[in-house]
């Protein structure tokens, strides 16, 4: 069973841009506002591993969301290479299954950044998964990509807000929840599908909450960190 998070604030905000001194500049602003950074392929792409490195340097945590998915050789390899980053998370698809997520598992060792598993994009709907011959509703294929996870040893899942009750129902506090598709009443959903408030989400059993353009697109993305955070129950 995981220990206590180890983040006093569980909001972390996603860089998702390609230039590194705005990146930089924006996790400056963001310092002591949020509770850690997200890097993915967006800004990755971009920098590459100087990149992160860079990012990491500013001090605050670091989710590395490189989704990585594979065969079960190269992920390993990929997964060691981007420990020697230093991530406080890596994120893998679950959807590449047993002997990739367990190779991941044996491939960061130890002393590893939480390895979560990716169950199923907030992008994506009903619909979608139909249109990829994926039966069930959207829940139950995020309960089914958690038991492999949690069979594999990874630390946890990102799931949507709407997932997160029933996953702790099925494994209590064995798995981590990391949890994107945050949107407030005022906030435009973009490519969003299952999304819900931050409180709500925090209030269901989420351990982190990623936000990426209700601050980053805010016209003062302090501020609506800060904001953000102020509402939630662990803030008071």
């Amino acid at each position: 069973m995981p220990t206590p998070s180890p983040f006093a604030n569980p909001i972390f905000c996603a860089i998702d841009r390609p230039d590194l001194p705005g990146a930089l500049a924006l996790a400056r602003a963001l310092e002591g506002a949020v509770g850690g950074l997200k890097v993915g392929l967006e800004l990755f792409t971009a920098t590459g591993p100087d990149g992160v490195r860079a990012i990491v340097a500013q001090g605050l945590p670091v989710f590395l969301d490189l989704k990585l998915h594979d065969i079960p050789n190269t992920v390993a390899g990929a997964v060691r290479a981007a420990c020697t980053l230093r991530p406080a998370m890596l994120t893998l698809h679950a959807a590449g299954g047993a002997a990739m997520l367990r190779a991941a598992v044996e491939a960061a060792g130890p002393e590893r950044p939480w390895l979560l598993g990716v169950t199923l994009l907030t992008s994506l709907g009903p619909a979608d998964l139909a249109a990829t011959g994926i039966a069930g509703p959207p829940e139950q294929h995020v309960l089914r990509m958690a038991e492999l996870c949690a069979a594999c040893g990874l630390d946890g899942v990102i799931c949507s807000p709407h997932e997160i009750a029933p996953l702790r129902r099925r494994f209590g506090a064995a798995l981590r929840l990391v949890v994107p598709g945050i949107r407030g009443a005022g906030d435009a959903r973009g490519d969003q599908q299952r999304t819900m408030p931050a409180a709500d989400a925090l209030a269901l059993g989420a351990d982190l909450l990623v936000v990426g353009r209700p601050i980053t697109a805010a016209a003062d993305p302090r501020a609506a960190a800060i904001a953000l955070l102020a509402g939630l129950p662990r803030a008071a």
